[in-house]
């Protein structure tokens, strides 16, 4: 009973009762093809290479790669052999890029090809690292000071003992993609790894199993792709890697051809993909569509569902609770409800995963679970962060032996999670708090409507009022009148925007958020100056 949990058992069980379960690696210049038996080879031949290279337990290994072969080799080397696997988002500014490679202290990186300009750009800045290996595609040469990630696997020895490592070790650090002030480290145990992938399993949740075949959109960088590869490497799914730069006519090929039975995204990822599929009726095989990172309208649930015939889940976490926290799943007397009434709930957050606690707090309160009182997610369990990596307690989220995630959420009697906003995205206009994210959805249940944000700018009269921008659906036209009309039977006046604004597009995060900081910066004198 005292055996530790450590990742180093997903890699011998996956290699060991799957050794010939596929994994299929999307390139530029088309796909490649292994089993778990031929990675397990090449895992121990990098962790061969890694400690050749100097890498110890502890060291931290980053990894700038897309979802591909190469990066699902090092998610079991590097952790297996007793580093941190730290999955750097490659799509931060330069500050960014440099400061959290710093403050991790990688010793080493693994870089695509593709995505050398973004380290050749800070390189000189970097004051840890002493080895960088290249991934990806050959060219005619590679820069001065690296490493070829092919050369260093073929001259490995396969033979790499892993060692026996405490289940409170780290295993991976991943950075948030802060939306004030510079990134923040979460590290993440072998302990906490573990326990998240066996949830990932259970029927209540995801139900991942051999008998399916996984696609991780969301990108390996981000919260280790929500911890989805190394559940499927563990349970035995087949495993999809969408490789670089995927379009959603590339993913739905790849949902096509390889028979896939779950993929995971954000919402403008299914956005993306339902446009394709309403200009290229497909006939998938897909047994459940999950998506998170951010509030799903209902309208984009009752197009999966009903118009595309594909069961939509709606999941929520975040960086520090490696992700998994709720999924919105039906219970069986929910069967009996209409269809509008079912996806109220689908639309919801959904219930805490097993193995969590949560509680709403509002001014250091324990909040009712009436549907209607609002405070802020607070929680604690195995895989949730209880702090800060090398920070100096400044910003600690934990309070109390709870962590506070900054989300405002209401909760039904049957513990169902309403999100209304980040505390940060609350408008608060005259007195009263305004929710964004209910608004948005709101003006995305209009048919003609793509996408659509809201903010709120400051005004001198109220404080705060919200703003919205609207993207519009190829070929759809509609009026703000009309899309104000459409908000009147559930809001009040007072609730709806001031102005809506048609707009090409929204910005996004590097995982697909809407970037409302950059909307609130540069619409922030919209209604305190005077405008033509």
């Amino acid at each position: 009973m005292n055996t530790p949990l450590t990742t180093r058992h997903l890699f011998d069980y996956g290699t060991t009762y799957f050794r010939s379960q596929g994994i299929v690696s999307r390139q530029a210049s088309g796909a490649t093809r292994t089993t778990f038996g031929e990675i397990g080879d090449r895992v121990r031949r990098l962790a061969s290479g890694l400690r050749a290279l100097g890498v110890r337990q502890g060291d931290r290994v980053g990894t700038v790669m897309w979802n591909d072969q190469a990066h699902l080799e090092s998610y079991f080397a590097i952790p297996c052999m007793g580093a941190v696997l730290h999955t750097i988002n490659f799509r931060m500014t330069s500050e960014h890029l440099s400061h959290v490679i710093n403050h991790a202290g990688d010793r080493v990186l693994i870089v695509d090809r593709s995505l050398w300009p973004q380290i050749a750009a800070i390189r000189e800045t970097l004051k840890t690292v002493t080895a960088i290996l290249l991934t990806g595609p050959a060219p005619g040469s590679d820069p001065d000071r690296t490493l070829d990630y092919e050369t260093l696997i073929a001259e490995s020895s396969p033979e790499f003992a892993f060692p026996d490592l405490d289940e409170d070790s780290p295993m991976g650090l991943c950075y948030t993609s802060a939306t004030t002030g510079p990134p923040k480290g979460v590290l993440y145990s072998h302990r906490a790894l573990y326990l998240h992938s066996m949830t990932l399993g259970l029927a209540n949740t995801l139900g991942l199993s051999a008998d399916d075949t996984l696609l991780p959109i969301v990108p390996m960088f981000h919260v280790n792709a929500w911890g989805l590869p190394f559940a499927a490497f563990w349970l035995g799914a087949k495993i999809v890697l969408p490789g670089p730069s995927p379009h959603p006519e590339d993913l739905l090929d790849l949902l096509q051809r390889e028979k896939v039975t779950l993929a995971a995204g954000v919402p403008t990822v299914w956005l993306g993909l339902a446009r394709e599929l309403m200009k290229r009726p497909t006939p998938l095989n897909l047994r459940l569509a999950v998506s998170g990172g951010s509030a799903v309208p209902q309208s984009l649930i009752r197009l999966y569902e009903e118009t595309l015939g594909i069961p939509f889940l709606h999941a929520y976490g975040m960086t520090e609770t490696s992700p998994l926290v709720t999924v919105a799943r039906l219970r069986p007397h929910h069967r009996e409800l209409s269809y509008d009434e079912q996806l109220t709930i689908k639309a919801s957050q959904g219930i805490p995963v097993p193995g969590l606690t949560f509680r709403l707090e509002r001014d250091g309160q324990e909040v009712s679970w009436t549907g209607n009182d609002a405070g802020e997610i607070c929680l604690k369990g195995p895989w949730i962060a209880d702090g800060y990596y090398r920070d100096q307690g400044s910003s600690t989220p934990v309070r109390d032996g709870w962590f506070h995630t900054g989300d405002v959420a209401t909760v039904t009697a049957e513990g169902y999670v309403h999100l209304l906003d980040r505390t940060t995205d609350l408008i608060k206009s005259g007195g009263e708090w305004i929710s964004s994210v209910d608004l948005e959805n709101a003006l995305m249940a209009h048919p003609a409507v793509f996408e659509a944000a809201v903010v709120g700018v400051p005004h001198p009269v109220w404080d705060e009022r919200p703003l919205a921008f609207v993207v519009l659906k190829d070929g759809c036209e509609v009026s703000k009148e009309e899309l104000f009309a459409s908000l009147a039977p559930r809001y009040a006046r007072w609730q709806w925007p001031d102005d809506i604004l048609f707009v090409p597009e929204v910005p996004k995060s590097s995982v697909g958020k809407f970037l409302k900081r950059a909307l609130r910066e540069q619409y922030r004198t919209y209604f305190t100056n005077p405008r033509e």
